[in-house]
C-alpha cells in the first residue's frame, strides 16, 4: 500500500472506544492505542506514511473493508489498452472508442459478425463467443493494464482515472467502476436505471464472494495483464458467469476492488422478453460456477440461529422465533463481554439486530431469487414470498415496476433450477451455515 493514500470509514462501519465493527463479512477488530490513534488520524484526514505499523493496520481494515483506500496517484492512461468484443454491433463501435479518451491502444474483436468489423483488430471466422473474444482481445496487448469494455456500454469522462490510482498498491490485480444502465422512458429502462444487477451501489468496496460485493461484471474491468496470464484469462468453456468464474479466480492471485466513483453506462435490452432470457441466461450459470468454486456460491450464507429464528417466523410461531432471536443476542453477549469488555450492553443489542434484519433480508433474497419453486406451491410458502415482496413494493409504490422484479425473480430463478438439472448438482440451491455472526481480531 502506497505512503500517501487516504482512507475513509466505510459507511456501515461502527466505532466503540478501540472496538470497529464493520466490513462484510461482519468483523470485530479491538485496536489497541496506538491502533487507535492511527484510525483517529486517517478517519480526520492524514495519509498514510511509510511506517510498517501503519502499513500493516491499514491492510488490515482495508481488506476487511473497514476502510476504503483512496490512493494518491497510479500508473497512465498510456499504460492501458482498451479491450472491445463485438458481434453484430458494428454502429456503436465508434462511439464506444470515441468515450474511452487517452489510452495505449485499442483492440477491437470481432467474434463472428455476419457482415465483418471494418475496423477490427482481430477477428474470428465463427463465432466463439465472449470469454473467447475477450482472450483474444487481452493476448494481443502489449501494455501493462487491459481495460475490457462492452461494445453496448458508454464510459463517462474520466472514468480510468478514479480506477488506476488503485493499482499502485502491487496486491491490487483488478478494479471494476459502477455499471449503471443508460436512462431511458420505458418502464423496463426506469427499472433497469434503479435494480440492474450490473450496477452493484454506491458504495467502495473490496470484491469477494459472500460479501455485499461478492463479484463485478466484466463488461468494465480494468485488470493486470499479468494477473490474466496468470489465470489464464476467461474459461471459454463457459457461456455465461464467465466473468464472476474470472474475478474469482483473480482473488486467488490478488485482491480486487470496487470504485463507484468510476462510471460506466450500459445499454439495457431492447425488449422485455429479450431481458428475461438474459436473465435466465444468466441464472444457469449457476451450476457451472458452483462445480468450478463450491465454496464460493450459495444463495445465502446465514448463521444457523437467524435461519432458525426467522423460519419458525415463516411458519407462523412468532413467540418460539422471537426466543430464538433472543437466545442467539444473549450467547452473543456473553461471547463480547468475554472476549473484550469495550463493547457496551446496548451496542451488542444492536448488533444482533443488524445481524438479525441482514440475514432476514438475504433470506428473503433467496426466496425470491432461488427458492419460489418450493413456495410456490402452498399457501405459507406464497405468504412467504408476498413477505419477502413487500419492502420492495413499499419502496417503489409501483405495480409495473414490482411486476418486472417480480418477472426478473422468475426468470433468474428458473435459469438456476434449470442449470442445477443439467449438471445434476444442488449446490446453487443451498445456503452455507455460520457458527458465528461476525470474525474477530485484533489491531495494532
Amino acid at each position: 500500500m502506497k505512503p500517501g493514500t487516504r482512507f475513509t470509514l466505510d459507511v456501515a462501519a461502527r466505532r466503540t472506544g478501540p472496538v470497529v465493527i464493520g466490513g462484510s463479512p461482519l468483523r470485530l477488530v479491538r485496536l489497541g492505542s496506538a491502533g487507535t490513534r492511527m484510525l483517529d488520524n486517517w478517519t480526520s484526514g492524514e495519509p498514510l506514511t511509510d511506517s510498517p505499523g501503519q502499513i500493516r493496520l491499514a491492510r488490515k481494515l482495508v481488506d476487511a473493508g473497514i476502510l476504503h483506500p483512496k490512493p494518491p496517484a497510479g500508473p497512465e492512461a498510456a499504460d492501458v489498452t482498451i479491450v472491445v468484443p463485438v458481434k453484430d454491433d458494428a454502429d456503436r463501435l465508434a462511439r464506444i472508442l470515441d468515450a474511452t479518451g487517452d489510452c495505449g491502444a485499442r483492440i477491437v474483436v470481432d467474434d463472428g459478425s455476419h457482415v465483418p468489423v471494418p475496423d477490427a483488430t482481430v477477428r474470428h471466422d465463427e463465432p466463439r463467443g465472449p470469454a473467447a473474444a475477450r482472450n483474444a482481445g487481452w493476448r494481443a496487448a502489449r501494455t501493462e493494464f487491459v481495460a475490457f469494455l462492452d461494445a453496448d456500454t458508454i464510459p463517462e469522462p474520466g472514468w480510468l482515472e478514479w480506477l488506476l490510482p488503485h493499482f499502485s498498491d502491487p496486491s491490487v490485480v483488478a478494479v471494476a467502476p459502477r455499471v449503471q444502465s443508460s436512462p431511458g422512458d420505458g418502464l423496463l429502462a426506469r427499472y433497469e436505471l434503479e435494480q440492474s444487477s450490473l450496477d452493484l451501489g454506491t458504495n467502495p468496496a473490496p470484491v469477494r464472494p459472500m460479501s455485499k460485493v461478492s463479484y463485478v461484471p466484466t463488461a468494465a474491468l480494468v485488470v493486470r495483464r499479468s494477473a490474466l496470464a496468470t489465470t489464464n484469462g476467461f474459461d471459454e468453456e463457459l457461456r455465461y458467469g464467465e466473468d464472476v468464474d474470472l474475478v474469482w479466480r483473480l482473488l486467488d492471485v490478488g485482491a480486487v476492488r470496487y470504485e463507484p466513483a468510476s462510471i460506466v453506462r450500459h445499454e439495457p435490452r431492447p425488449t422485455v422478453t429479450s431481458w428475461l432470457r438474459q436473465r435466465f441466461d444468466y441464472g444457469t450459470s449457476a451450476a457451472p460456477l458452483s462445480e468450478r468454486h463450491p465454496e464460493r456460491l450459495a444463495p445465502a450464507r446465514v448463521s444457523a440461529w437467524t435461519t432458525a429464528a426467522w423460519a419458525l417466523a415463516a411458519l407462523g410461531r412468532p413467540l418460539p422465533a422471537v426466543a430464538v432471536a433472543a437466545a442467539a443476542t444473549a450467547i452473543l453477549t456473553r461471547r463480547l463481554t468475554t472476549s473484550t469488555r469495550d463493547v457496551p450492553t446496548e451496542e451488542v443489542v444492536r448488533l444482533a439486530a443488524r445481524g438479525q434484519l441482514g440475514a432476514g433480508r438475504l433470506l428473503a433474497a433467496a426466496s425470491r431469487r432461488v427458492w419460489w419453486p418450493l413456495l410456490l406451491p402452498s399457501r405459507r410458502g406464497r405468504r412467504v414470498l408476498a413477505a419477502a415482496y413487500t419492502p420492495f413494493a413499499v419502496q417503489t409504490a409501483s405495480p409495473g415496476r414490482l411486476a418486472l422484479r417480480i418477472a426478473d425473480d422468475l426468470a433468474y430463478g428458473a435459469g438456476v433450477w434449470t442449470g442445477c438439472v443439467r449438471h445434476r448438482t444442488a449446490t446453487p440451491l443451498l445456503p452455507q451455515f455460520t457458527e458465528r455472526p461476525f470474525a474477530q481480531g485484533r489491531g495494532r
